[in-house]
C-alpha cells in the first residue's frame, strides 16, 4: 500500500480538501481525566485555514470536555458507504472557539453549507487541523496520504 506524506506543512493535498469539502458529517472524539466521549457532528471545512467548522450547544459533552481539554480527534466517512472502496479521514486537531479574525469565515462556510443551521441554536466552534491521514483505495489500490500542519 502506498503511503505518501504531504512535503508543503500547510497546503493540503488537493485529494484530501475535496473529500473533506464533499463529506457532511465527522465523528469527535474528547478525553477528560481519562473519560473518552464522541459525538457526531455536521461540518464544513475551511479551505487554505484548513479548518473544520461545526455548530453545538455549549452545554453538550463534547464540547465541555473540548473546553477543557482542547486536543481532540476524530474520522469523516463518506455519507454513502460503499463496501467496495474504504475511504475516509482520521484526523487530530485543536478545537477552538474561533476569534474574530476566523469567525466570520467559519460562519459564512458553515452557513453556506447548512442554510437551515440558522433556525436552530448554537454556537460555530472550529477545529484547527494539525494531522490527517486519507485512505482512498480508489487511489491507486489504498494510497495513504498523510499531511500535518
Amino acid at each position: 500500500m502506498p503511503f505518501t506524506t504531504n512535503d508543503d506543512s500547510v497546503k493540503m493535498d488537493e485529494s484530501i480538501q475535496k473529500f473533506l469539502q464533499s463529506e457532511t458529517v465527522l465523528s469527535l472524539a474528547t478525553s477528560v481525566n481519562n473519560r473518552p466521549y464522541c459525538a457526531s457532528c455536521y461540518y464544513a471545512f475551511v479551505p487554505g485555514d484548513n479548518l473544520l467548522v461545526f455548530k453545538s450547544d455549549p452545554d453538550t459533552q463534547h464540547i465541555e470536555d473540548a473546553l477543557e481539554n482542547n486536543q481532540v480527534a476524530g474520522t469523516i466517512l463518506p455519507d454513502k458507504l460503499d463496501k467496495t472502496k474504504i475511504r475516509g479521514v482520521q484526523f487530530s486537531g485543536v478545537f477552538k472557539k474561533p476569534d474574530s479574525s476566523v469567525k466570520s469565515k467559519a460562519e459564512k462556510a458553515y452557513l453556506l453549507k447548512y442554510p437551515a443551521a440558522m433556525l436552530f441554536r448554537g454556537t460555530i466552534w472550529v477545529i484547527e487541523l494539525h494531522r490527517i491521514k486519507f485512505t482512498d483505495n480508489a487511489l491507486l489500490k489504498g494510497k495513504k496520504i498523510l499531511w500535518e500542519r
